[in-house]
Protein backbone atom coordinates (compact mmCIF):
# COMPACT_ATOMS: atom_id res chain seq x y z
CA UNK A 1 0.00 0.00 0.00
CA UNK A 2 1.49 3.31 -1.14
CA UNK A 3 2.21 5.93 1.56
CA UNK A 4 2.55 9.63 0.71
CA UNK A 5 3.80 12.43 2.96
CA UNK A 6 2.29 15.94 2.71
CA UNK A 7 2.26 19.17 4.68
CA UNK A 8 -1.50 19.52 4.28
CA UNK A 9 -4.24 17.07 3.31
CA UNK A 10 -7.61 18.56 2.36
CA UNK A 11 -10.68 16.31 2.33
CA UNK A 12 -13.17 17.67 -0.21
CA UNK A 13 -12.73 19.76 -3.36
CA UNK A 14 -15.74 22.08 -3.06
CA UNK A 15 -15.26 25.83 -2.48
CA UNK A 16 -13.95 25.34 1.08
CA UNK A 17 -11.47 22.64 0.10
CA UNK A 18 -10.36 24.49 -2.99
CA UNK A 19 -9.80 27.72 -1.05
CA UNK A 20 -7.76 25.88 1.57
CA UNK A 21 -5.68 23.90 -0.94
CA UNK A 22 -4.87 26.87 -3.17
CA UNK A 23 -3.86 29.14 -0.29
CA UNK A 24 -1.67 26.48 1.34
CA UNK A 25 -0.01 25.72 -2.01
CA UNK A 26 0.62 29.43 -2.66
CA UNK A 27 2.53 29.49 0.65
CA UNK A 28 4.84 26.72 -0.48
CA UNK A 29 3.18 23.79 1.28
CA UNK A 30 2.95 20.35 -0.31
CA UNK A 31 -0.80 19.75 -0.59
CA UNK A 32 -3.05 16.81 -1.43
CA UNK A 33 -6.81 16.93 -1.99
CA UNK A 34 -9.14 13.95 -1.66
CA UNK A 35 -12.39 13.99 -3.64
CA UNK A 36 -15.03 11.26 -3.41
CA UNK A 37 -16.67 12.08 -6.73
CA UNK A 38 -15.11 11.32 -10.11
CA UNK A 39 -14.24 14.96 -10.81
CA UNK A 40 -13.34 17.99 -8.70
CA UNK A 41 -15.73 20.75 -7.64
CA UNK A 42 -17.64 19.08 -4.82
CA UNK A 43 -21.38 19.29 -4.31
CA UNK A 44 -21.29 23.01 -5.12
CA UNK A 45 -20.39 22.27 -8.74
CA UNK A 46 -22.27 19.00 -9.22
CA UNK A 47 -25.40 19.15 -7.05
CA UNK A 48 -25.90 22.57 -5.48
CA UNK A 49 -24.93 26.12 -6.33
CA UNK A 50 -23.83 25.80 -9.96
CA UNK A 51 -26.58 23.56 -11.38
CA UNK A 52 -29.41 25.33 -9.53
CA UNK A 53 -28.20 28.79 -10.58
CA UNK A 54 -27.66 27.69 -14.17
CA UNK A 55 -31.18 26.24 -14.16
CA UNK A 56 -32.53 29.49 -12.76
CA UNK A 57 -30.81 31.55 -15.44
CA UNK A 58 -32.30 29.43 -18.23
CA UNK A 59 -35.78 29.59 -16.70
CA UNK A 60 -35.47 33.36 -16.30
CA UNK A 61 -34.67 33.64 -20.01
CA UNK A 62 -37.72 31.51 -20.85
CA UNK A 63 -39.94 33.74 -18.70
CA UNK A 64 -38.56 36.86 -20.40
CA UNK A 65 -39.19 35.38 -23.84
CA UNK A 66 -42.72 34.32 -22.98
CA UNK A 67 -43.74 37.60 -21.34
CA UNK A 68 -42.03 40.24 -23.50
CA UNK A 69 -44.42 41.54 -26.20
CA UNK A 70 -41.49 42.27 -28.53
CA UNK A 71 -40.80 38.54 -28.92
CA UNK A 72 -44.33 37.88 -30.18
CA UNK A 73 -43.03 38.98 -33.60
CA UNK A 74 -40.73 35.95 -33.50
CA UNK A 75 -43.26 33.38 -32.41
CA UNK A 76 -45.72 32.23 -29.82
CA UNK A 77 -44.76 31.50 -26.22
CA UNK A 78 -42.78 28.26 -25.90
CA UNK A 79 -42.85 25.46 -23.34
CA UNK A 80 -39.56 23.94 -22.23
CA UNK A 81 -39.16 20.66 -20.35
CA UNK A 82 -37.08 20.37 -17.19
CA UNK A 83 -34.62 17.85 -18.75
CA UNK A 84 -34.05 20.17 -21.72
CA UNK A 85 -33.31 23.13 -19.45
CA UNK A 86 -31.02 20.90 -17.36
CA UNK A 87 -28.76 20.28 -20.37
CA UNK A 88 -27.67 23.91 -20.24
CA UNK A 89 -26.73 23.48 -16.57
CA UNK A 90 -24.70 20.37 -17.41
CA UNK A 91 -22.59 22.39 -19.86
CA UNK A 92 -21.82 24.96 -17.15
CA UNK A 93 -20.93 22.17 -14.70
CA UNK A 94 -18.54 20.66 -17.26
CA UNK A 95 -16.84 24.03 -17.80
CA UNK A 96 -16.47 24.51 -14.05
CA UNK A 97 -14.85 21.07 -13.65
CA UNK A 98 -12.34 21.84 -16.41
CA UNK A 99 -11.51 25.23 -14.88
CA UNK A 100 -10.99 23.80 -11.41
CA UNK A 101 -8.97 20.83 -12.62
CA UNK A 102 -6.56 23.31 -14.16
CA UNK A 103 -6.30 25.18 -10.84
CA UNK A 104 -4.97 22.08 -9.09
CA UNK A 105 -2.60 21.20 -11.93
CA UNK A 106 -1.20 24.73 -12.16
CA UNK A 107 -0.55 24.88 -8.42
CA UNK A 108 0.89 21.35 -8.30
CA UNK A 109 -1.70 20.08 -5.87
CA UNK A 110 -2.10 16.29 -5.98
CA UNK A 111 -5.71 15.14 -6.29
CA UNK A 112 -6.77 11.67 -5.12
CA UNK A 113 -10.16 10.38 -6.23
CA UNK A 114 -11.63 8.01 -3.67
CA UNK A 115 -13.28 7.83 -0.26
CA UNK A 116 -11.38 9.34 2.66
CA UNK A 117 -11.20 7.48 5.96
CA UNK A 118 -9.16 8.50 9.00
CA UNK A 119 -6.70 6.00 10.46
CA UNK A 120 -5.54 8.48 13.11
CA UNK A 121 -5.36 12.27 13.44
CA UNK A 122 -2.44 12.56 11.00
CA UNK A 123 -3.24 9.69 8.61
CA UNK A 124 -5.99 9.40 6.00
CA UNK A 125 -6.68 6.33 3.88
CA UNK A 126 -8.01 6.91 0.37
CA UNK A 127 -10.15 3.93 -0.56
CA UNK A 128 -11.39 2.94 -4.00
CA UNK A 129 -8.70 4.67 -6.05
CA UNK A 130 -7.42 3.19 -9.31
CA UNK A 131 -4.44 1.87 -7.29
CA UNK A 132 -6.55 0.44 -4.48
CA UNK A 133 -6.15 1.96 -1.01
CA UNK A 134 -3.55 4.71 -0.63
CA UNK A 135 -2.28 6.30 2.59
CA UNK A 136 -1.70 10.04 3.08
CA UNK A 137 0.08 11.46 6.11
CA UNK A 138 0.24 15.13 7.08
CA UNK A 139 0.79 17.41 10.06
CA UNK A 140 -2.36 19.35 9.16
CA UNK A 141 -5.66 17.99 7.83
CA UNK A 142 -8.54 20.21 6.71
CA UNK A 143 -12.01 18.66 6.64
CA UNK A 144 -14.09 20.29 3.90
CA UNK A 145 -16.52 17.49 3.13
CA UNK A 146 -19.60 19.71 2.80
CA UNK A 147 -23.17 18.62 3.45
CA UNK A 148 -26.04 16.73 1.87
CA UNK A 149 -29.84 16.94 2.19
CA UNK A 150 -31.21 15.70 5.50
CA UNK A 151 -33.50 12.77 4.66
CA UNK A 152 -35.85 11.52 7.41
CA UNK A 153 -36.14 7.74 7.63
CA UNK A 154 -39.95 7.73 7.37
CA UNK A 155 -39.94 9.06 3.80
CA UNK A 156 -39.16 6.64 0.95
CA UNK A 157 -36.62 8.56 -1.15
CA UNK A 158 -36.14 5.52 -3.39
CA UNK A 159 -39.64 6.11 -4.80
CA UNK A 160 -39.41 7.43 -8.40
CA UNK A 161 -41.60 10.45 -7.63
CA UNK A 162 -39.97 11.51 -4.33
CA UNK A 163 -36.83 13.66 -4.57
CA UNK A 164 -34.45 15.70 -2.48
CA UNK A 165 -32.45 18.73 -3.65
CA UNK A 166 -29.64 16.46 -4.95
CA UNK A 167 -31.69 13.81 -6.75
CA UNK A 168 -34.01 16.38 -8.36
CA UNK A 169 -31.20 16.96 -10.87
CA UNK A 170 -31.96 13.46 -12.21
CA UNK A 171 -35.61 14.32 -12.90
CA UNK A 172 -36.33 12.97 -16.39
CA UNK A 173 -39.73 14.61 -16.97
CA UNK A 174 -41.61 17.80 -16.12
CA UNK A 175 -44.39 17.26 -13.57
CA UNK A 176 -47.58 19.27 -13.94
CA UNK A 177 -47.86 19.63 -10.16
CA UNK A 178 -45.16 19.58 -7.48
CA UNK A 179 -45.06 19.72 -3.68
CA UNK A 180 -41.94 21.35 -2.21
CA UNK A 181 -41.53 20.67 1.51
CA UNK A 182 -39.32 23.28 3.16
CA UNK A 183 -39.37 26.97 2.25
CA UNK A 184 -35.80 27.85 3.11
CA UNK A 185 -33.32 29.18 0.57
CA UNK A 186 -33.11 25.95 -1.48
CA UNK A 187 -36.86 25.32 -1.41
CA UNK A 188 -37.68 28.90 -2.43
CA UNK A 189 -35.15 28.80 -5.27
CA UNK A 190 -36.52 25.55 -6.71
CA UNK A 191 -40.04 26.90 -6.25
CA UNK A 192 -39.12 29.81 -8.56
CA UNK A 193 -37.50 27.47 -11.09
CA UNK A 194 -40.44 25.08 -11.37
CA UNK A 195 -43.17 27.73 -11.27
CA UNK A 196 -41.22 29.54 -14.03
CA UNK A 197 -41.55 26.35 -16.12
CA UNK A 198 -45.31 26.43 -15.64
CA UNK A 199 -45.47 23.79 -12.90
CA UNK A 200 -48.20 24.28 -10.29
CA UNK A 201 -46.29 24.34 -6.97
CA UNK A 202 -47.43 23.86 -3.38
CA UNK A 203 -44.72 25.32 -1.12
CA UNK A 204 -44.93 23.96 2.43
CA UNK A 205 -43.33 26.24 5.02
CA UNK A 206 -42.77 25.04 8.59
CA UNK A 207 -42.41 28.69 9.73
CA UNK A 208 -44.91 31.55 9.88
CA UNK A 209 -43.28 33.49 7.02
CA UNK A 210 -40.84 32.85 4.20
CA UNK A 211 -37.13 33.18 4.98
CA UNK A 212 -37.72 34.73 8.39
CA UNK A 213 -34.07 35.84 8.67
CA UNK A 214 -34.70 38.41 5.93
CA UNK A 215 -35.99 41.94 6.42
CA UNK A 216 -39.77 41.60 6.71
CA UNK A 217 -40.53 43.85 3.74
CA UNK A 218 -38.24 41.78 1.49
CA UNK A 219 -39.78 38.51 2.71
CA UNK A 220 -43.27 39.88 2.01
CA UNK A 221 -42.21 40.92 -1.50
CA UNK A 222 -40.98 37.41 -2.25
CA UNK A 223 -44.23 35.90 -0.98
CA UNK A 224 -46.25 38.24 -3.20
CA UNK A 225 -44.29 37.44 -6.35
CA UNK A 226 -44.36 33.68 -5.77
CA UNK A 227 -48.11 33.82 -5.29
CA UNK A 228 -48.30 35.94 -8.44
CA UNK A 229 -46.92 32.94 -10.34
CA UNK A 230 -49.67 30.68 -8.91
CA UNK A 231 -47.56 29.21 -6.10
CA UNK A 232 -49.66 28.10 -3.14
CA UNK A 233 -47.71 28.87 0.06
CA UNK A 234 -48.81 27.02 3.19
CA UNK A 235 -47.28 28.36 6.43
CA UNK A 236 -46.91 26.69 9.86
CA UNK A 237 -47.31 23.19 8.49
CA UNK A 238 -45.56 19.91 9.34
CA UNK A 239 -45.76 16.60 7.52
CA UNK A 240 -47.44 13.55 9.03
CA UNK A 241 -46.57 11.19 6.20
CA UNK A 242 -45.59 11.09 2.53
CA UNK A 243 -47.18 8.39 0.36
CA UNK A 244 -45.94 7.61 -3.14
CA UNK A 245 -47.91 5.56 -5.68
CA UNK A 246 -47.80 4.92 -9.44
CA UNK A 247 -49.59 8.18 -10.22
CA UNK A 248 -47.96 10.64 -7.84
CA UNK A 249 -47.43 11.55 -4.21
CA UNK A 250 -49.83 12.34 -1.37
CA UNK A 251 -48.61 14.59 1.46
CA UNK A 252 -50.50 14.27 4.73
CA UNK A 253 -50.01 17.24 7.04
CA UNK A 254 -50.43 17.27 10.83
CA UNK A 255 -53.08 19.96 10.36
CA UNK A 256 -55.26 17.37 8.60
CA UNK A 257 -54.65 18.64 5.07
CA UNK A 258 -54.08 16.09 2.31
CA UNK A 259 -52.32 17.27 -0.87
CA UNK A 260 -51.67 15.30 -4.05
CA UNK A 261 -49.11 16.14 -6.75
CA UNK A 262 -47.20 14.47 -9.56
CA UNK A 263 -43.93 14.72 -7.62
CA UNK A 264 -42.54 15.65 -4.19
CA UNK A 265 -39.32 17.59 -3.45
CA UNK A 266 -37.84 17.57 0.07
CA UNK A 267 -35.83 20.73 0.91
CA UNK A 268 -35.81 20.74 4.69
CA UNK A 269 -32.40 20.72 6.35
CA UNK A 270 -28.82 19.62 5.65
CA UNK A 271 -26.50 17.05 7.23
CA UNK A 272 -22.72 17.37 7.43
CA UNK A 273 -20.77 14.70 5.54
CA UNK A 274 -18.84 13.16 8.42
CA UNK A 275 -20.48 9.77 8.87
CA UNK A 276 -18.20 7.82 6.51
CA UNK A 277 -14.88 9.37 7.59
CA UNK A 278 -14.22 7.08 10.59
CA UNK A 279 -13.76 10.42 12.31
CA UNK A 280 -13.89 8.74 15.72
CA UNK A 281 -10.30 7.62 15.07
CA UNK A 282 -9.20 11.24 15.52
CA UNK A 283 -11.10 11.80 18.76
CA UNK A 284 -13.63 14.17 17.15
CA UNK A 285 -17.38 13.76 17.66
CA UNK A 286 -19.83 15.44 15.24
CA UNK A 287 -23.18 16.74 16.51
CA UNK A 288 -26.53 15.14 15.64
CA UNK A 289 -26.51 16.83 12.22
CA UNK A 290 -23.01 15.57 11.38
CA UNK A 291 -21.43 18.99 11.91
CA UNK A 292 -18.08 19.73 13.56
CA UNK A 293 -17.43 22.53 16.04
CA UNK A 294 -14.48 24.88 15.51
CA UNK A 295 -12.91 27.85 17.27
CA UNK A 296 -12.38 31.36 15.88
CA UNK A 297 -9.56 30.08 13.67
CA UNK A 298 -11.44 27.06 12.21
CA UNK A 299 -9.46 24.68 14.43
CA UNK A 300 -11.25 21.63 15.83
CA UNK A 301 -10.50 20.42 19.33
CA UNK A 302 -7.91 18.00 17.91
CA UNK A 303 -4.56 19.68 17.23
CA UNK A 304 -3.71 19.91 13.54
CA UNK A 305 -7.24 19.27 12.27
CA UNK A 306 -9.30 22.13 10.81
CA UNK A 307 -12.88 22.13 9.51
CA UNK A 308 -14.44 24.58 7.06
CA UNK A 309 -17.51 25.03 4.86
CA UNK A 310 -20.92 23.42 5.24
CA UNK A 311 -19.54 20.72 7.56
CA UNK A 312 -19.32 23.36 10.35
CA UNK A 313 -22.85 24.72 9.76
CA UNK A 314 -23.62 28.44 9.47
CA UNK A 315 -23.68 30.17 7.06
CA UNK A 316 -23.52 27.21 4.62
CA UNK A 317 -22.83 29.40 1.60
CA UNK A 318 -20.32 28.71 -1.18
CA UNK A 319 -18.96 32.26 -0.91
CA UNK A 320 -18.29 31.92 2.82
CA UNK A 321 -16.91 28.38 2.42
CA UNK A 322 -14.22 29.55 -0.02
CA UNK A 323 -13.11 32.28 2.37
CA UNK A 324 -13.21 29.93 5.35
CA UNK A 325 -10.92 27.53 3.50
CA UNK A 326 -8.48 30.29 2.65
CA UNK A 327 -8.51 31.50 6.26
CA UNK A 328 -7.90 28.03 7.70
CA UNK A 329 -4.88 27.67 5.41
CA UNK A 330 -3.71 31.16 6.41
CA UNK A 331 -3.82 30.14 10.07
CA UNK A 332 -1.87 26.93 9.64
CA UNK A 333 0.89 28.66 7.60
CA UNK A 334 1.03 31.62 10.02
CA UNK A 335 -0.08 34.21 7.45
CA UNK A 336 -1.11 37.73 8.50
CA UNK A 337 -4.12 37.56 6.18
CA UNK A 338 -6.30 35.39 8.43
CA UNK A 339 -9.83 36.64 9.06
CA UNK A 340 -12.86 35.07 10.66
CA UNK A 341 -15.75 35.06 8.20
CA UNK A 342 -18.70 36.67 9.99
CA UNK A 343 -19.93 39.42 7.63
CA UNK A 344 -21.44 37.46 4.77
CA UNK A 345 -23.92 38.89 2.26
CA UNK A 346 -27.01 36.78 1.69
CA UNK A 347 -27.62 35.81 -1.94
CA UNK A 348 -30.92 34.07 -2.67
CA UNK A 349 -31.45 33.19 -6.34
CA UNK A 350 -35.20 33.17 -6.52
CA UNK A 351 -36.94 34.95 -9.42
CA UNK A 352 -36.51 37.86 -8.73
CA UNK A 353 -33.38 37.40 -6.63
CA UNK A 354 -32.66 38.73 -3.14
CA UNK A 355 -29.48 39.91 -1.48
CA UNK A 356 -28.76 41.65 1.80
CA UNK A 357 -26.06 42.48 4.31
CA UNK A 358 -26.18 44.01 7.76
CA UNK A 359 -29.12 44.54 10.11
CA UNK A 360 -32.82 44.19 9.31
CA UNK A 361 -35.50 46.62 10.47
CA UNK A 362 -36.72 44.04 12.97
CA UNK A 363 -33.22 43.68 14.50
CA UNK A 364 -32.67 47.44 14.74
CA UNK A 365 -36.07 47.94 16.35
CA UNK A 366 -35.38 45.21 18.90
CA UNK A 367 -31.98 46.73 19.71
CA UNK A 368 -33.53 50.22 20.07
CA UNK A 369 -31.15 51.72 17.50
CA UNK A 370 -32.49 54.99 15.99
CA UNK A 371 -32.57 54.32 12.26
CA UNK A 372 -34.17 55.65 9.13
CA UNK A 373 -34.95 54.08 5.75
CA UNK A 374 -34.05 55.15 2.23
CA UNK A 375 -35.79 53.31 -0.61
CA UNK A 376 -35.55 53.24 -4.39
CA UNK A 377 -38.08 51.29 -6.45
CA UNK A 378 -36.70 49.75 -9.62
CA UNK A 379 -39.84 50.62 -11.60
CA UNK A 380 -38.76 54.26 -11.33
CA UNK A 381 -35.21 53.73 -12.68
CA UNK A 382 -34.44 54.09 -16.37
CA UNK A 383 -32.20 51.00 -16.57
CA UNK A 384 -34.90 48.73 -15.13
CA UNK A 385 -37.44 50.16 -17.58
CA UNK A 386 -35.06 49.62 -20.50
CA UNK A 387 -34.34 46.01 -19.51
CA UNK A 388 -38.02 45.32 -18.74
CA UNK A 389 -37.15 44.32 -15.16
CA UNK A 390 -39.25 46.77 -13.11
CA UNK A 391 -39.88 44.47 -10.13
CA UNK A 392 -37.91 45.18 -6.98
CA UNK A 393 -36.36 47.77 -4.75
CA UNK A 394 -33.22 48.80 -2.92
CA UNK A 395 -33.53 49.57 0.77
CA UNK A 396 -30.82 51.31 2.83
CA UNK A 397 -31.06 51.36 6.63
CA UNK A 398 -28.91 54.03 8.30
CA UNK A 399 -28.38 55.57 11.72
CA UNK A 400 -30.54 58.65 12.12
CA UNK A 401 -27.81 60.65 13.91
CA UNK A 402 -24.45 59.41 12.58
CA UNK A 403 -25.85 58.50 9.11
CA UNK A 404 -23.75 55.29 9.24
CA UNK A 405 -25.10 52.52 6.98
CA UNK A 406 -26.56 49.71 9.07
CA UNK A 407 -28.08 47.43 6.46
CA UNK A 408 -28.57 47.00 2.71
CA UNK A 409 -31.51 44.97 1.40
CA UNK A 410 -32.22 44.42 -2.28
CA UNK A 411 -34.98 42.56 -4.09
CA UNK A 412 -35.07 42.34 -7.88
CA UNK A 413 -32.98 41.68 -10.96
CA UNK A 414 -29.21 41.66 -10.26
CA UNK A 415 -29.77 42.10 -6.51
CA UNK A 416 -26.79 39.88 -5.66
CA UNK A 417 -24.55 42.18 -7.72
CA UNK A 418 -26.06 45.47 -6.58
CA UNK A 419 -25.63 44.71 -2.86
CA UNK A 420 -21.83 44.70 -3.12
CA UNK A 421 -21.72 48.45 -3.74
CA UNK A 422 -23.37 49.04 -0.37
CA UNK A 423 -21.19 46.36 1.23
CA UNK A 424 -18.02 48.16 0.09
CA UNK A 425 -19.13 51.45 1.66
CA UNK A 426 -20.25 49.75 4.89
CA UNK A 427 -16.73 48.34 5.33
CA UNK A 428 -15.10 51.78 5.25
CA UNK A 429 -13.87 53.40 8.42
CA UNK A 430 -15.36 56.43 10.19
CA UNK A 431 -17.33 59.02 8.22
CA UNK A 432 -16.63 57.23 4.92
CA UNK A 433 -19.36 54.65 5.58
CA UNK A 434 -22.32 57.03 5.74
CA UNK A 435 -25.29 57.30 3.43
CA UNK A 436 -23.97 60.70 2.26
CA UNK A 437 -21.43 58.85 0.08
CA UNK A 438 -24.20 57.93 -2.34
CA UNK A 439 -25.41 61.52 -2.62
CA UNK A 440 -21.92 62.90 -3.15
CA UNK A 441 -20.91 60.32 -5.79
CA UNK A 442 -21.81 60.49 -9.48
CA UNK A 443 -23.17 57.21 -10.85
CA UNK A 444 -23.31 56.19 -14.49
CA UNK A 445 -26.72 56.80 -16.05
CA UNK A 446 -28.70 54.74 -16.74
CA UNK A 447 -27.60 51.99 -14.33
CA UNK A 448 -29.11 49.89 -11.59
CA UNK A 449 -26.40 51.30 -9.29
CA UNK A 450 -27.99 54.75 -9.34
CA UNK A 451 -30.72 53.27 -7.13
CA UNK A 452 -28.27 53.97 -4.28
CA UNK A 453 -28.37 57.70 -5.02
CA UNK A 454 -32.18 57.70 -5.26
CA UNK A 455 -32.52 55.74 -2.00
CA UNK A 456 -29.98 57.95 -0.19
CA UNK A 457 -31.73 61.17 -1.17
CA UNK A 458 -35.09 59.71 -0.12
CA UNK A 459 -33.64 58.66 3.24
CA UNK A 460 -31.98 62.01 3.94
CA UNK A 461 -35.19 63.80 3.02
CA UNK A 462 -36.99 61.82 5.73
CA UNK A 463 -34.72 63.10 8.51
CA UNK A 464 -34.47 66.66 7.16
CA UNK A 465 -38.21 67.05 7.77
CA UNK A 466 -37.99 66.19 11.49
Amino acid sequence: MAVYEYDVVVIGSGPAGEGAAMNAAKHGRRVAVIEEQETVGGNCTHKGTIPSKALRHSVKQIIEFNTNPMFRDIGEPRWFSFPKVLKRAEKVMSNQVMLRTNFYARNRVDVFFGRAEFEDKNTVLVKGTVKGTETLRAKNIIIATGSRPYTPADIDFSHPRIYNSDTILKLSHTPRTLIIYGAGVIGSEYCSIFSGLGVKVDLIDTQDRLLSFLDGEISDALSYHLRNTAVKIRHNEEYESVEGDDHGVILNLKSGKRIRADAFLWCNGRTGNTDNLNIEATGLAPNSRGQLSVDGHYRTEVEGIYAVGDVIGWPSLASAALDQGRSAAADLVGSDYFRYINEVPTGIYTIPEISSIGKTEEELTKECIPYEVGQAFFKDTARAQISSQPVGMLKILFHRETLAILGIHCFGDQASEIVHIGQAIMRQEGAANTIEYFVNTTFNYPTMAEAYRVAAIAGLNRISNL
